[in-house]
């Protein structure tokens, strides 16, 4: 994806939450510092594979059996946990550094890909923990225009964004699980994010001509709430 592409959702996103675009840029600016050109073989296992996009809800736990029919799971934060208490093991992590960095120093130091996002708010993890990462297996990702190489492969939770990863380089179909927008477990901020998570989803299902389990029954409320945020 372009960055021209994300600008404007990227905006809104700014717009809705109240967030200064140059605190993202700084924390890109950081983490350069830290980063590497990700290599071309780093995610070839996607490119036309069946890839489960394992988010942290805690219906994870119920849904295991479609990351063992996938054949690479990318876990958002704290599922790469989850997946590994219930012996499955991941293909890739994404995250923000903000619950369990230990896990994806972790399996980046074992040679997993992880793909670890800079924004304004986490300037104080990208210090400490990029630097212990190995660099051939970190990818680290920015939300505002990325400047190499810092990239930017769209989305904004770290559950959509392995999402947009997944599509970027070309996976053949897309499976959920550990995904609930309506998590009653989670704070007012937190949905506030599920919900923009969920309507990027949906913009990407669209520019997929997919169709998303997350998003079952959920579509018109969506499109009432985008038309609404929008106008």
């Amino acid at each position: 994806m372009q960055f021209s592409e994300w600008k404007p959702p990227y905006q809104r996103i700014l717009t809705d939450f109240g967030y200064d675009a140059a605190g993202d840029r700084q924390a890109r600016d950081i983490a350069r510092e830290f980063a590497s050109t990700p290599s071309d073989g780093l995610f070839a296992e996607i490119p036309g594979s069946t890839v489960a996009i394992a988010g942290a809800a805690p219906c994870l736990s119920d849904e295991l059996k479609i990351a063992e029919r996938a054949e690479y799971v990318i876990a958002a934060s704290t599922a790469a946990d989850t997946l590994a208490e219930n012996n499955l093991s991941v293909d890739c992590m994404v995250t923000d550094l903000d619950k369990n960095p230990d896990t994806s120093l972790e399996l980046s130091k074992s040679g997993t890909p992880v793909v670890a996002h800079a924004h304004a708010d986490n300037i104080p993890a990208v210090r400490e923990w990029l630097p212990q990462f190995r660099q051939d297996t970190t990818v680290v990702t920015t939300q505002t225009r990325p400047d190499s190489p810092v990239v930017n492969y769209g989305g904004f939770t770290d559950g959509d964004r392995a999402a947009f990863l997944a599509d970027a380089f070309d996976a053949a179909e897309l499976r959920f699980l550990g995904w609930n927008v309506d998590d009653p477990t989670v704070t007012d901020a937190k949905r506030r994010k599920l919900e923009w998570a969920e309507r990027l989803l949906f913009w990407l299902e669209q520019r997929r001509d997919g169709n998303f389990a997350p998003l079952r029954n959920r579509r018109e409320q969506i499109v009432s709430a985008t038309t609404t945020t929008e106008g």
